[in-house]
């Protein structure tokens, strides 16, 4: 079993049967999955439904032969056909055993790096610093984190990476913003510009800027005037920015300004490689792209009437940069309600050339905060939203990170605050911290009793049900490493180890684990809980989450 994972083995297995002399059927296909009911066994296949069509007989007739064969294979104890032909699969004990020796043996052993040290980015958050990161943002910020901890376990080379725009319209309106604010500590009561921002954080920068520079800006607006105040404003934000980040346990490796793509020259190159393809044109004083000569998408501006680059034009620049800077894949992680970018960045992708995958997005939709059975009101310019920073302070790192985990990345999150303050077993972070916390007591527990623990002994005598239940669900953990890196679903990491702390609840409430009387028994029980252990603990490193050593601190 080393090196591949158990559905790697059965594939194989059921591939060198599908070439055998008794079957000759080739190449099919199929699928293994995770039978629904105990009864249906502990693995199933569609393998003969699948071929039924070119060995021209009857699915279950078919089901049938593969059956005969699949018997063979000393490691496989009971095959049955089901249904219009499914195969169910019970495997022998000792291959559970095995996998388990194995495992607490090394327990790094069980994911193959499979991605060959590949080098990817994933790029997340990227707010623009005109403000406090807010709860839509944590839920990108999670999505990201956790992604790129899994892609780095399965063997990617992953560059985190935070995309300011520095050097936008939404930074003038910020510097202008502040501008107001200072000047009304003055008596001087201007508007805030349309689109200009209200929160009380700008209150907060003009303050600063008025403590340090008393009324040397009083009444005076001009280019390097404005140039000061956005400086000092988006310093001071991404002071801001990154402690939050830190409170959250994310990190990045690299910040990179949207300016640079100014002052190094990549904006003008990508126009002259687009002008050199024939692919832009002037109308009424702008610049197009032929976004519509590679998509079913209109034609984009590139530079306004105005001279002023326009976003999916710097864009584009970024992206033209990181295919320079050698990453073979990127990953941009945005909101939902920038779908309509996509086909055209693609299209600029294809107009370079890029290899068709070198560009993907993952979208996830919008987030809302629950809290005593009501909706909070959120809008970031109108200055009426709920920070990270809040949130954060309020339920904590774990549980913050947890729920925004937990939830598909395609459907609307409702993060309910009052559960996740909740210390009970509704809680799902606390369930599953729970579960380690449990773990951990046992050996506890047998230290004061005094019982000697030789961890691998005693395995022979894990081979009941539940056990080889429990160890299933072991084994499907790279599966489901798998599933997230190439879904992009983060909650199914969370599914995973909340459905194993239930099986371990449910264990841990029908067995004796320290029994001095049965130390073979003893061993075996703490073994497997061991194991588990791990596998909950690793997956809480990868949700960024910690593993309690004691219930004492999760209470």
């Amino acid at each position: 079993m080393k090196g591949i994972t158990i559905i790697d083995y059965l594939e194989n297995a059921i591939k060198t049967v599908l070439n055998s002399s008794d079957i000759q059927a080739g190449t099919l296909n199929f699928r293994i999955e995770i039978p629904p009911e105990r009864k249906f066994g502990e693995f199933s296949t569609n393998v003969a439904m699948v071929g039924a069509k070119s060995a021209s007989i009857p699915p279950r007739k078919f089901a049938e032969k593969i059956a005969a064969v699949l018997l063979e294979n000393p490691m496989i104890e009971k095959v049955e056909i089901a249904g219009p032909g499914f195969i169910n699969i019970w495997l022998k004990s000792f291959f559970y055993t095995e996998f388990l020796n194995d495992f607490l043996n090394d327990s790094t052993n069980i994911v193959p790096e499979i991605f060959d040290n590949e080098k990817i980015q994933v790029e997340f958050v990227s707010a623009n610093p005109t403000g406090p990161l807010t709860v839509g943002h944590g839920r990108q910020a999670v999505i990201g984190d956790v992604l790129s901890r899994v892609l780095s376990r399965l063997g990617y080379d992953v560059t985190r990476e935070y995309y300011f725009n520095d050097a936008g319209k939404q930074m003038k309106l910020l510097a202008r913003s502040v501008w107001v604010r200072y000047n009304e500590f003055f008596g001087l009561n201007y508007e805030i510009p349309e689109g200009g921002y209200h929160g009380k954080y700008i209150i907060g920068l003009a303050k600063e800027i008025k403590y340090e520079k008393t009324d040397q800006f009083k009444d005076i607006w001009n280019p390097a005037v404005e140039k000061y105040f956005l400086e000092v404003a988006k310093d001071s934000m991404f002071v801001h920015i990154k402690n939050t980040l830190k409170k959250m346990e994310i990190e990045f490796d690299v910040f990179f300004s949207e300016g640079s793509l100014f002052t190094d020259g990549t904006v003008d190159k990508v126009m002259a490689l687009f002008e050199e393809k024939g692919l832009v044109y002037e109308q009424e004083g702008a610049k197009w792209l032929k976004v519509s000569q590679f998509a079913d998408s209109p034609d984009k501006v590139l530079v306004r009437t105005d001279g002023m680059p326009t976003y999916f034009y710097t864009d584009i620049a970024n992206h033209y940069k990181k295919h320079e800077r050698g990453f073979r894949k990127v990953f941009d992680i945005w909101g939902a309600d920038h779908h309509g970018h996509i086909p055209r960045m693609k299209a600029a992708m294809t107009a370079f050339g890029f290899e068709d995958d070198f560009f993907n997005v993952i979208l996830h939709q919008m987030v809302s905060l629950k809290k005593d059975g009501e909706t909070v009101k959120m809008s970031t310019r109108a200055g009426n939203f709920s920070t990270l920073d809040e949130l954060l302070d309020v339920v904590g790192s774990d549980a913050t990170r947890y729920f925004y985990a937990m939830v598909d990345k395609d459907a609307q999150l409702v993060f309910d605050v009052d559960l996740a303050l909740s210390k009970s077993m509704e809680n799902p972070v606390f369930y599953v911290q729970y579960a380690h916390a449990r773990i951990r007591s046992l050996f506890e527990n047998a230290r004061n009793k005094g019982v000697e623990l030789n961890l691998n002994d005693g395995l022979n005598r894990i081979d009941s049900e539940d056990d080889k239940f429990i160890i299933r669900e072991l084994m499907l953990f790279p599966e489901v490493l798998k599933d997230v890196a190439k879904n992009s679903a983060v909650h199914k990491l969370t599914n995973y180890v909340y459905g194993l702390a239930s099986r371990f609840h449910n264990y841990y409430n029908s067995n004796v684990f320290v029994d001095e009387k049965d130390p073979e028994l003893s061993n075996g029980r703490m073994s497997l809980a061991e194991a588990v252990g791990k596998i909950i603990a690793e997956c809480l490193r990868l949700l960024g989450i910690e593993a309690p050593e004691s219930m004492r601190q999760i209470q």
